[in-house]
């Protein structure tokens, strides 16, 4: 009999083992891919952002989905745990924009690398089955089936992901096991994920990266999320850091209801862009409007804003009156592109929704449901936003289930 068994090597298992095998359990972890940390390689574009470097009431104010439940987890392990964990084990760090957290590497490889030697060092076995079943007797959980062949043990922790990024094995395979067990599946959806519009003008800009503009997230004349930095327009939408964040702030997706506004320049009061553009405007009279405005926004917007403009390209700077100059600047400060829905789940950073915590002890991450069965990870109904936020949660509620499994 194992002490404890975890079903997923992915970030929450990884650590989860590594902690448990540190206070003398025998651990074994069940992984249906041929490595560990699949998913761990591709996050952060490949750079891996392990945490945020910043303390625990910060956390807690980007996680807008039951954040209250962390409470205990995060003081058991916090951002400066992780930091001081990857730093001892061999992965210096360093701190970007934004208290974001990477390898001073830029490659999540050595993350994965530095998991997979401690995993060795502390004779942790990796066994690559998925589990189908889990043993339950009297509500207490003895084992997991895997194959054909039932495997005992004292605890088993749940840590095998959520929905997203199907391709790195998370599969949902977590949900099935907890609902196996009596739990509850909060719905499911994707956060930190693309979002679609039905503005055709988005494939015109397909490919624009913008930089330093304001985002403003509207759930119809409401602003619900507004925040500075980088975007991505792309043939079906838009994407980047400011879009998956936002897109974590969408609750029911419904027509016309959700729009954001980009402030294209941000820096510039209204006053201050509008001088601008008078400067703009003195040195290209008698130019054609399309050629009088290059030096203000990248070649690729000039064509779209134009249309939205309503004012001919070929019209005469001279003869642009101070009301089509004012609405010209008020659309720069607010270039509006409609959404119509998620892309889906499967383009997800994380999944919203999952094991209720309602019936996970948040002190222990124990099952309410099932002794000895414990979560931790993804696979838990709870969500931040980008910038290494939910690695920690990750990382927290791993340690938690491995010191009480």
């Amino acid at each position: 009999m194992t002490d404890v068994i975890i079903t997923g090597a992915g970030a929450a298992g990884c650590m989860a083992a590594v902690w448990a095998a540190r206070l003398g359990k025998s651990v074994v972890i069940f992984e249906k891919n041929d490595h560990i940390g699949r998913k761990l390689r591709i996050t952060g574009k490949g750079r891996c952002n392990v945490t945020n470097n910043s303390p625990m009431n910060e956390h807690m104010a980007n996680i807008p989905v039951n954040s209250r439940f962390l409470y205990s987890a995060f003081s058991n392990f916090d951002a400066y745990d992780t930091m001081n964990f990857f730093e001892e084990i061999g992965v210096p760090l360093k701190t970007e924009r934004g208290n974001r957290v990477f390898p001073v590497s830029d490659k999540a490889e050595d993350i994965v690398n530095a998991f997979s030697r401690e995993l060795k060092k502390l004779n942790v076995k990796i066994i690559n089955k998925p589990v189908t079943g889990l043993i339950i007797n009297n509500g207490i959980c003895s084992g997991v089936r895997a194959g054909n062949q039932n495997y005992t043990a004292q605890s088993v922790l749940i840590a095998c992901g959520g929905k997203s990024y199907p391709l790195t094995g998370s599969t949902g395979d977590g949900y099935t096991l907890a609902q196996s067990a009596g739990h509850t599946i909060t719905e499911l959806k994707p956060s930190l994920v693309p979002l679609v519009s039905p503005d055709k003008y988005c494939a015109e800009l397909m490919g624009l990266s913008l930089r330093n503009v304001t985002l403003k997230l509207y759930d119809r004349d409401k602003i619900i999320y507004s925040e500075m930095g980088e975007m991505l327009f792309t043939h079906f939408g838009m994407s980047g850091p400011l879009v998956l964040s936002a897109s974590s702030h969408i609750g029911q997706m419904e027509k016309n209801r959700y729009k954001v506004l980009i402030d294209l320049k941000p820096a510039l009061s209204h006053e201050q862009l509008d001088a601008r553009i008078q400067r703009d405007f003195a040195e290209n009279l008698n130019r054609d409007f399309v050629n009088g405005i290059r030096k203000l926004l990248p070649a690729k917007v000039i064509p779209v804003i134009i249309k939205l403009s309503g004012i001919s390209p070929e019209q005469k700077i001279n003869s642009i009156t101070r009301q089509q100059r004012i609405a010209f600047g008020e659309l720069i400060k607010a270039f509006p592109v409609r959404i119509s829905d998620f892309r889906p789940i499967e383009e997800a950073i994380v999944t919203s929704g999952g094991v209720s915590v309602k019936e996970i002890n948040p002190k222990t991450m124990q099952s309410k449901l099932a002794k000895n069965l414990y979560f931790a990870g993804e696979v838990i109904d709870v969500d931040a936003y980008t910038g290494g936020f939910n690695l920690q949660i990750a990382f927290s509620t791993a340690y938690t289930a491995a010191i009480n499994a």
